[in-house]
C-alpha cells in the first residue's frame, strides 16, 4: 500500500470575475451600498475622522493667509519646502487612476473593469490637493489669478518662462481631462440608479446628471466615441504632466537638480506612489464592503505586478543619480549626492532606499502578492517612501548650497505636519462622500464582461 502523497501548497489562480454572477446580481450588489436605507457604522467613523482632517486643514490655511508663509519651516536657501513635496506627491499619486481607466482601456485589458471607477475618484480628489499647494505656496492665493492668461486693463501676462505658470497648465489640464472621462463614465450607472431609486427626490438627484439616457443603440453608440476619445486624450497625460512638474526642477541649474532624466524617473515614480494608494484603499473596501467577488486577487495581483515593475524603474534612478553625479566630474554635483548620504538628512535618504528599493522586492514572490495584508503593508510602505524621495530631491538640493555662507537646516513646523495631515484628511473626506453617494465599481461594464464570459462559455 503506498504512503498518500502530500499535496504543495499550489495557489490556484483566480479569474478576474467569480463566477455566477448575473446582471441583476452584480447591480444589486454594487448599488445596494448607495441605495440601501441606514449607514454602517464603519462608514460614519472613518468619515468623522476625516472630517476632522478637513477642519485642521482649514485651520491651518487660515493661519497661513493671516500670518504668512513665515509659519513654515522655510529659510534662507530652503525657499521650498512640504509645499512642493506635498504638491509634487499628490499629483503623483493621481496617474495610477488615469494609468488605470485610460491605458489599460486602449489595450483592452478587462481586468482594469473592477477598479478603475474609485482609481478615476482618486485621481480627482488627489489632484484637488496638489492644486491647493502651487496657490497657497505663493504667500497670496487671493490673488492666484494673476497666474492665468487673461486680459485685463493693466496689460501683464504671466512669465511663461516660470514653473510656477507650467504648474497651473499642466494641474488645469489633467484635472479637466480627468473629470471628463469620470463623469462620462458615470452616465449609464447614473441612469441605472435613476431607475432603481424609489425615493422622489433620489431619482431627480440622479436623473438630472444621468442627461436623459435611456440606453439606445443611439445613447451607446455616442458614449463608446466620447469615451475612447477621452481615453486617448487622457492618455498623453499621465506622461506629459509629471514631466512639466519635474521641468520645475531639472531647468534650474541647482546641482541635484539639473538632471535630463527627471521626466520619465518622475512619471514611473508617479505610477509606482498611485498604483501603491489604488492598493491602499482597494484592499480595505472590498473587505469592509464584501466586493472580493468583483476586486478579485487577480486585480491585486495584477496592480501589484505594475507596481514592482515601475519600482525597478524608479530604483534604477537612483542608481543613475548616484552615477551622474560620480561621472559629472562637478564638485557640487558630486557633493549633493555624498551629503545625501552620509550628511544631516542622511536617515531620510537611506530610508526611501528601504522603502522604495528594498521592500518591493518581496513583490516578487507569489504567495506575498496574493497575502492581502503583507500587500497592504508593503503599499503604506511604498507611499511613505515616495514622500521621502521628494523631501530628499528638494530639500537637500537646497539646504546646502553652492557656498558654505549659504547653508541652512529645514526643520518643518507644526503648521507644515498640520496642512499636510489636512489635505490626507481632505482626500479620505472626499473619498467617503464618493463610496456614499457614487457606485465604486463600474456596474455596466462589468455587465460586460459578463456577457463576453456568457458568449465564451457557448
Amino acid at each position: 500500500m503506498q504512503s498518500a502523497q502530500k499535496k504543495p501548497n499550489v495557489i490556484v489562480e483566480v479569474p478576474i470575475l467569480q463566477p455566477g454572477h448575473t446582471y441583476t446580481s452584480v447591480t444589486n450588489q454594487v448599488n445596494d451600498v448607495i441605495l440601501k436605507p441606514g449607514i454602517p457604522r464603519g462608514w460614519i467613523f472613518g468619515f468623522g475622522v476625516a472630517f476632522m482632517g478637513v477642519m485642521l486643514m482649514l485651520y491651518s490655511i487660515t493661519v497661513l493667509i493671516l500670518k504668512g508663509t513665515g509659519v513654515w519651516g522655510l529659510n534662507m536657501p530652503v525657499g521650498w519646502g512640504f509645499a512642493i513635496i506635498n504638491f509634487i506627491w499628490w499629483i503623483g499619486i493621481g496617474h495610477a487612476g488615469t494609468l488605470i481607466s485610460a491605458i489599460l482601456l486602449l489595450f483592452r485589458q478587462e481586468w482594469r473593469t473592477s477598479i478603475n471607477r474609485f482609481a478615476e475618484a482618486m485621481t480627482l480628489f488627489a489632484v484637488a490637493n496638489a492644486g491647493m499647494y502651487p496657490i497657497l505656496h505663493t504667500g497670496r492665493p487671493w490673488l492666484a489669478y494673476w497666474l492665468f492668461p487673461y486680459p485685463n486693463t493693466m496689460g501683464m501676462w504671466p512669465q511663461f518662462r516660470s514653473p510656477l505658470v507650467w504648474d497651473v497648465f499642466a494641474i488645469s489640464t489633467y484635472a479637466l481631462v480627468s473629470l471628463l472621462f469620470w463623469y462620462v463614465g458615470l452616465i449609464p450607472d447614473l441612469a441605472t440608479l435613476r431607475d432603481q431609486a424609489t425615493n422622489r427626490f433620489v431619482k431627480v438627484a440622479y436623473g438630472i446628471p444621468s442627461l436623459g439616457w435611456r440606453g439606445a443603440s443611439r445613447h451607446w453608440n455616442r458614449y463608446m466615441r466620447a469615451y475612447l476619445l477621452l481615453a486617448a486624450l487622457a492618455t498623453p497625460l499621465v506622461v506629459s504632466v509629471h514631466s512639466v512638474i519635474s521641468f520645475d526642477f531639472a531647468v534650474s541649474i541647482i546641482p541635484g537638480w539639473h538632471v535630463t532624466m527627471f521626466p520619465p524617473y518622475f512619471v514611473a515614480g508617479a505610477v509606482f506612489a498611485g498604483f501603491a494608494m489604488v492598493l491602499i484603499l482597494a484592499i480595505p473596501i472590498r473587505k469592509f464592503y464584501h466586493m472580493e467577488d468583483f476586486i478579485t486577487d487577480k486585480h491585486l495581483d495584477n496592480m501589484a505586478k505594475v507596481m514592482l515593475t515601475t519600482g525597478l524603474v524608479v530604483f534604477y534612478g537612483y542608481l543613475m543619480e548616484i552615477f551622474f553625479g560620480w561621472y559629472s566630474a562637478y564638485p557640487p554635483e558630486q557633493y549633493v549626492i555624498l551629503n545625501r548620504m552620509i550628511g544631516p538628512y542622511k536617515w531620510y535618504y537611506w530610508s526611501l532606499i528601504l522603502a522604495n528599493g528594498i521592500v518591493p522586492q518581496l513583490l516578487w514572490f507569489r504567495k506575498v502578492r496574493y497575502n492581502h495584508i503583507m500587500l497592504f503593508l508593503i503599499a503604506v510602505v511604498i507611499s511613505i517612501g515616495m514622500w521621502l524621495e521628494r523631501f530628499v530631491i528638494v530639500i537637500t538640493s537646497l539646504s546646502r548650497d553652492l557656498l558654505p555662507s549659504s547653508w541652512g537646516m529645514f526643520h518643518a513646523t507644526k503648521w507644515d505636519w498640520g496642512l499636510f495631515i489636512g489635505t490626507l484628511g481632505f482626500f479620505f473626506f472626499l473619498l467617503f462622500v464618493f463610496l456614499r453617494v457614487l457606485p465604486m465599481i463600474n456596474v455596466f461594464e462589468m455587465r460586460e464582461l459578463i456577457h463576453h464570459k456568457q458568449h465564451e462559455g457557448h
